[in-house]
């Protein structure tokens, strides 16, 4: 499969997406800015942010700092479920917006289905209405399970571009990701790197062959299953060695005995609401 750093996806809509991103998770925000520029000056041009990280600030330091041209980067970022209505929803889509001193942003998604039905849809109605007055690109979910996505199907609304979710070989989640692909929506995968917990005989196995390490072996299982993994870190060597993924390729046969490792939601590592009501 030939992939490179500046592979895209396209979203139905026809804009595309870097295949890989950045994340920035528990990154705090006076170290953001550092993080964020070594991931541009190493090559990454789509960072993924969340109002909840509290480090958007960062982020738009280091993009400014960069000067690459904001045209060059895509910018994902979420709003949190709790508390929000229609109208404090738009709210804080400006309020992104400012912290992140961009007029819009690529992708916005919902970061996670809670809050109930009627809070969900009134925040989806609220990027709906931001999308139209061009503060944002696109729009998605994060976290969202089948029937949190037949809620925005069956309501006659616009399906999302992409549903970001846990996803490594230990959960798979894989009703969610088929009905993702029947229905053309991009999948995104949080927590790639499985937090670290490498101490897996077939991960080890496959890292000692292509002279890898383990991390590098699951970015390139992600990239091969088509979805976008997000790789974060704070470490200058570790941001340029998760990008070190383009020169080698998993076999058939090596790819499936990284699927076998699949666990379900039990092997899910961490916070996943996909049960949400």
């Amino acid at each position: 499969m030939a992939l490179a750093i500046d592979s895209t996806v396209r979203f139905f809509s026809g804009n595309h997406i870097y295949r890989l991103g950045f994340g920035v998770y528990k990154i705090a925000n006076e170290n953001t800015k550092a993080a964020v520029l070594e991931a541009l000056r190493t090559g990454y041009r789509h960072i993924d942010a969340a109002a909840l990280y509290e480090n958007e600030g960062g982020i738009s330091e280091a993009i400014q700092a960069s000067g690459i041209p904001r045209s060059e980067i895509f910018l994902t970022t979420k709003i949190a479920t709790a508390g929000h209505s229609y109208d404090s929803a738009i709210r804080e889509i400006d309020d992104s917006l400012q912290r992140l001193q961009v007029d819009y942003v690529d992708l916005y998604l919902i970061h996670e289905p809670l809050g109930g039905a009627a809070t969900r849809m009134a925040i989806w109605k609220a990027l709906i209405t931001a999308k139209k007055a061009g503060k944002i690109k696109d729009i998605g979910v994060s976290n969202y399970n089948i029937k949190h996505l037949e809620e925005i199907q069956d309501s006659g609304l616009e399906l999302p571009v992409l549903n970001q979710i846990e996803l490594h070989p230990l959960d798979q989640q894989r009703p969610i990701v088929k009905w993702c692909d029947e229905h053309d929506i991009k999948v995104s995968a949080h927590c790639p790197l499985i937090r670290g917990r490498f101490n897996i005989p077939v991960l080890q196995e496959l890292a000692q062959k292509y002279k890898k390490d383990p991390a590098q072996v699951l970015i390139r299982w992600s990239l091969q299953k088509g979805y976008i993994p997000l790789p974060k870190s704070s470490r200058a060597e570790r941001i340029r060695s998760n990008v070190n993924v383009y020169d080698f390729n998993l076999s058939d046969a090596e790819m499936e005995s990284l699927d076998k490792l699949d666990k379900g939601t039990d092997g899910a590592i961490s916070w996943n609401p996909i049960n949400a009501d």
